[in-house]
């Protein structure tokens, strides 16, 4: 079983920056792809970003690239995801996932954490 707890959310202005981090235990995740899904109040979960297990290949969603960066750190089973020039539409709980498959943009991972919410004011 893994364990995923997102940490870093809060309420930033626009244009403000926030790190989001994504910690795994349990086991390790260094073999699994890793995404980041952000769901708005009374929209569907969305895909934001995804890196492959070996940091080869990064994914984005079309609204964020350019503003936002994924990474991860497999000696810390540790998943981060850099947002700059945030704007309110970006507004929404934040969700890491991981998968054994590789990074998909549908909600089919295995694992989830329970969400940090990012609150971007006009």
């Amino acid at each position: 079983q893994v364990q995923l707890v997102e940490s870093g959310g809060g309420l930033v202005q626009a244009g403000g920056s926030l790190r989001l981090s994504c910690a795994a235990s349990g086991r390790t995740v260094n073999t699994y792809a890793m995404g980041w899904f952000r769901q708005a109040l009374g929209k569907e979960r969305e895909f934001v970003a995804g890196i492959s297990w070996n940091v080869r290949s990064t994914y984005y969603a079309d609204s964020v690239k350019g503003r936002f960066t994924i990474s991860r750190d497999n000696a810390k089973n540790t998943v981060y995801l850099e947002m700059n020039s945030l704007k309110p539409e970006d507004t929404a709980v934040y969700y890491c996932g991981a998968r054994q498959y590789g990074v998909a943009y549908q909600t089919s991972y295995d694992y989830w954490g329970q969400g940090t919410k990012v609150t971007v004011s006009s």
